[in-house]
């Protein structure tokens, strides 16, 4: 006589349901983490912007704003490409390579616009990321 194991239709319920709620809770902590990283990027803009034309005059904070702003453009493009991991898109991301150029290539014909500051200002998404990093390893 061999003895066959029941399915139980609840058990297998309750694992569907905890999967698929792990995999929703996981989703809206990484939205919340893009919003944070988002925010983070334009507060570090306008305080590092604000310091930069105290310290050193209008034309360097208009390279470090415009700078900025394009690297805000580029870090958000970054997460729609992340989120289109997995599917069916393989594209290389040119269109944000393309964005950096473009800038460096404005700042560097522009009479009102200096290359360094436009590149640090660009830069500026990375702050973000360094404080969402520390963040988590004070916590561990």
């Amino acid at each position: 006589m061999k003895i066959i194991p029941a399915k139980n239709s609840i058990t297998s319920q309750k694992v569907v349901e905890t999967s698929s709620t792990s995999v929703s809770d996981g989703m809206e902590e990484y939205d919340r983490l893009k919003f944070k990283l988002l925010v983070l990027t334009l507060v570090s803009g306008a305080i590092i912007g604000s310091a930069v034309w105290f310290w050193y005059g209008w034309k360097i904070a208009l390279s470090y704003a415009v700078g900025s702003l394009v690297g805000t453009i580029y870090f958000r493009m970054l997460t729609k490409s992340v989120d289109r991991l997995g599917g069916e898109s393989n594209r290389l991301g040119l269109s944000r390579l393309g964005l950096f150029v473009l800038l460096i290539a404005i700042a560097a014909k522009s009479e009102y616009l200096e290359i360094l500051p436009a590149f640090l200002g660009f830069m500026t998404y990375k702050v973000a990321v360094l404080v969402i990093v520390a963040q988590d390893l004070s916590k561990a």
